[in-house]
């Protein structure tokens, strides 16, 4: 179904970019304004060396944009600009219908989080 590979970071990641598991006022920030690097790496606890290829391959797709906050911003902060990532439009639409589609089929686990083959034949222990 997806054009892009749903690993369960990527999931994660996606999620954070739709502001899903935050206040309605703040999703509302995220979705238009998007979010910057290390905010990302702080709500998801993924490394840069696995989040930034993520949002490269999303951005390719389609699902995600990237911009420049603008210097004025930067300098009355006294910091270097910092690059933001918003879900697209595309992203908008594709990446609430992957998520849920990941979700239903997602394996079933037991309680000892061992996936369960089969329909009846629980892990066989």
């Amino acid at each position: 179904m997806p054009d892009v590979n749903l690993t369960p970071h990527t999931q994660t990641l996606l999620r954070a970019l739709l502001g899903q598991g935050v206040d309605i006022g703040q999703r509302s920030v995220v979705l238009t304004e998007g979010l910057y690097g290390l905010d990302l790496s702080r709500r998801t606890e993924l490394p840069n060396g696995t989040l930034f290829p993520i949002l490269e391959r999303l951005r390719q797709a389609g699902w995600v944009e990237r911009y420049w906050e603008q210097d004025a911003i930067a300098e009355a902060e006294g910091r270097p600009r910092r690059r933001f990532y918003r879900i697209s439009p595309k992203g908008a639409v594709l990446a609430p219908q992957a998520l849920a589609h990941a979700s239903a089929a997602a394996p079933v686990t037991s309680r000892r989080g061992h996936a369960r083959p089969g329909l009846a034949g629980g892990t066989g222990e």
